[in-house]
């Protein structure tokens, strides 16, 4: 129950950040035959009783296939996309129905006394891809326009809109697409805030078969050329096409783990793989925005004793030295510089790492930031203070020190109760 409740109170900025957000969530075929689609269900009524516009785009590669065997018809591909004959149509446009009734059947069932609206409609434009190598695709087809307008006019009504992978031409012919192609145009048309996308694994993992929390699109290639037209190689393709349009984040989760998708949108680390051409973790400077963040980062360092106790109120006035490490709207390291009054040197202090991330060199990221602000500044000598921490600025050149050698009044200053330790390191 303990975990439940700090899991609950650490979600609040993610349910503050992500209320009137639009996401875009691709659920393929194989998602609403497995056992944990009811789950999933739940948590998608509980994104839009949380104030999320979502769009829902369905896969139905495995309703089809089942439709074909039946009738005794061989599936057609090439290049791994599904060759739509007259006959492959109608299996088509059968599985596409069925799924549809019976995901608005499980949205409605999960109300719990809300209003809300499923809907959808031609909204998507489509255009035959025609002959390709030789082999003519007939009904396969691809993104034309998205209806953007109607869309949105769903959504501001509070709307869920639900899409399948057809799209219909002008001159009234039924296509059928691929449903990451949809997702993904729909996402870019709508500028959407994120866009989903469920596979079978956790998320895309590297050469040795570890998850990948993150990734940007310009590394991907690799990736990309190892997992061809595998489901996780499609995903990230479509996740990389998404962000190289201009969406900010793209995710890919699994339809199989209860609660990944709560766990990916109200966790700092997520649950799958983020997409992102921005930096999830940057460093930054500070502002008057920060101070609440700052304080709870060094609360508990400054209750050990390791940090000398800064009031809210010395924070905003000194917010302008401090140097920030953000994660994900979250603040997890931070340092601060001080220039020496009459002389080229400065102060480092209050360094601190938000101790669930001191494993992955961030303090030595944070140090090189200051090193060169420093430069910037023309100091040439750095003094750093400390009483529990001396062996890290030892193994990255400071060398011991004393209070004679700190400018004077800075050397006034020193706090002979706490009996700091100073060290210096040239720049």
């Amino acid at each position: 129950m303990l975990d439940y409740v700090n899991w609950f109170r650490h979600s609040t900025p993610y349910i503050n950040q992500h209320r009137d957000c639009t996401f875009v969530l691709l659920l393929p075929g194989e998602a609403m035959i497995h056992a944990n689609f009811n789950n999933i269900i739940h948590d998608i009524m509980l994104l839009n009783s949380l104030g999320v516009r979502l769009v829902l785009v369905h896969g139905s590669r495995p309703q089809i296939e089942e439709r074909l065997a039946l009738r005794g018809i061989r599936s057609q591909y090439h290049n791994d996309l599904r060759v739509t004959d007259i006959d492959t149509l109608s299996c088509v446009i059968d599985a596409v129905g069925s799924l549809r009734i019976a995901i608005e059947a499980r949205l409605c069932a999960q109300q719990s006394g809300s209003r809300l609206r499923v809907v959808s409609g031609n909204l998507v434009t489509a255009k035959p891809i025609g002959v390709v190598d030789g082999v003519d695709f007939h009904h396969t087809g691809e993104v034309r326009r998205i209806d953007r307008k109607a869309i949105t006019r769903h959504l501001d009504e509070q709307n869920i809109v639900l899409l399948s992978s057809l799209g219909y031409s002008p001159t009234g012919e039924a296509f059928n697409l691929a449903c990451e192609d949809v997702a993904t145009s729909v996402a870019v048309a709508l500028g959407a805030d994120k866009l989903i996308l469920f596979g079978e694994d956790t998320g895309i993992r590297d050469e040795d078969g570890e998850l990948l929390r993150e990734l940007k699109p310009t590394r991907a290639a690799p990736l990309l050329a190892k997992l061809g037209n595998s489901q996780p190689g499609t995903l990230l393709q479509a996740a990389c096409k998404a962000c190289n349009a201009g969406l900010r984040r793209s995710h890919i989760v699994s339809f199989a783990e209860d609660g990944a998708l709560l766990t990916e949108l109200f966790t700092r680390d997520g649950g799958g793989t983020l997409v992102s051409q921005e930096a999830f973790e940057q460093i930054r400077g500070a502002s008057i925005d920060d101070v609440g963040g700052l304080l709870e980062l060094l609360r508990p360092l400054e209750e050990a004793g390791i940090l000398v106790r800064r009031s809210r109120e010395v924070l905003e006035t000194e917010i302008g030295q401090f140097t920030l490490i953000e994660r994900d709207g979250r603040i997890i390291g931070c340092a601060a510089l001080y220039p020496l009054e009459g002389s080229s040197a400065a102060e480092l202090a209050c360094v601190a790492i938000d101790p669930a991330y001191r494993q992955g060199g961030r303090g030595d990221q944070l140090l090189q930031h200051i090193e060169r602000q420093a430069r910037s500044l023309k100091i040439d000598t750095l003094f750093v203070l400390t009483t529990r921490t001396a062996h890290w600025f030892r193994e990255r050149g400071f060398e011991p020190s004393s209070v004679e050698r700190l400018p004077a009044k800075r050397a006034a200053l020193y706090n002979l109760q706490r009996n700091s330790k100073v060290f210096e390191k040239k720049l």
